[in-house]
């Protein structure tokens, strides 16, 4: 996979967020996956072999959580 590079954070969920309520870029959440702390507009982006998208965690490529691994603090 390959690291795709975002210029507009909130934007980029704006338009890519999957699920209800977008978050804000300031707003922290938990990383089940590494558990740690991470402030969302950290968050990296991916692509595979397809193209497809992958919001990450701030973390990867050593954690594998994406945004539906992402809880409230």
């Amino acid at each position: 996979m390959k690291e795709i590079k975002i210029k507009d954070k909130q934007q980029y969920l704006n338009e890519n967020y999957p699920f209800g309520e977008v978050p804000k870029v300031n707003e922290k959440k938990r990383c089940i996956h590494c558990e740690e702390t991470i402030l969302v507009g950290d968050f990296k982006v991916f692509a595979d072999d397809e193209e497809f998208e992958y919001i990450c965690c701030p973390n990867a490529p050593d954690c594998d959580g994406t945004i539906i691994d992402w809880t409230e603090l």
